[in-house]
């Protein structure tokens, strides 16, 4: 029950008195206002410690203003988001005129300046590549039974990959893209990352896992290819 469900009363009971009674003796009154001068402010608390995290170098191909400006976006996602899980390299080149790619040195472009949730995207899908490599060996028994669940992908730009089993592996990284994104920005806004995904590269791929989510998860669980963030 709140005080103001109390009869007026009652309330009054455990208020403080709005006139402080008087200090029946001068000695007494010198006394408290003695030790209230006397008393120190508290010392102010220090702020706490910047979350220091891992990440990876940043290498510039050509050192261009929209290659620092990817740069500083980098440094800003590693800022706002812990993603050390999705962490398997320990330096990025970024450079104007390539297309992402994982190996032998993960590389991002500059086309997403102005979208941080693509970048955020296209940096787990270079990263779920090192993952993956890490487990080669599962990845080609799952790739068995996507060639079932999923058959005749397609290859070649911009449906598939550059081979067929190219094709298969990355309905693997896809659904760890999707995954990661899910955990650090909510289910909506990854959704929103695959469908524009469907519409720009591998299409077929991304529309495969986007309608066989749990098929495709079904395989990675049987062959213990968990997302790394989980």
């Amino acid at each position: 029950m709140s005080s103001r469900d109390l009869p007026s009363r009652d309330r009054n009971r455990g208020a403080l008195p709005l006139v402080a009674p008087a200090v029946r003796s001068p000695a007494l009154f010198v006394c408290v206002l003695l030790s209230g001068c006397a008393h120190s402010p508290p010392a102010s608390q220090p702020a706490p410690a910047a979350v220091t995290r891992a990440r990876p170098s940043f290498a510039l191909r050509h050192d261009s203003a929209p290659e620092r400006a990817t740069r500083t976006q980098l440094d800003r996602l590693f800022d706002r988001y812990d993603l050390t899980p999705w962490l398997f390299t320990r330096a990025v080149l970024i450079d104007d005129d390539a297309i992402p790619h994982s190996h032998p040195l993960l590389t991002l472009h500059t086309r997403h300046l102005r979208d941080d949730l693509l970048l955020l995207s296209t940096f787990i899908h270079e990263e779920s590549h090192w993952y993956l490599t890490e487990h080669q060996v599962d990845v080609d028994a799952a790739v068995v039974e996507l060639r079932a669940i999923a058959p005749g992908l397609p290859v070649g730009f911009p449906d598939g990959a550059q081979s067929e089993t190219s094709s298969y592996e990355h309905l693997l990284v896809i659904a760890l893209e999707e995954r990661g994104l899910k955990r650090l920005v909510g289910e909506l806004a990854a959704h929103e990352a695959m469908e524009f995904w469907a519409t720009d590269h591998y299409r077929a791929l991304y529309r495969v896992v986007l309608e066989k989510r749990a098929d495709v998860w079904r395989v990675m669980r049987a062959h213990g290819l968990a997302s790394p963030g989980d």
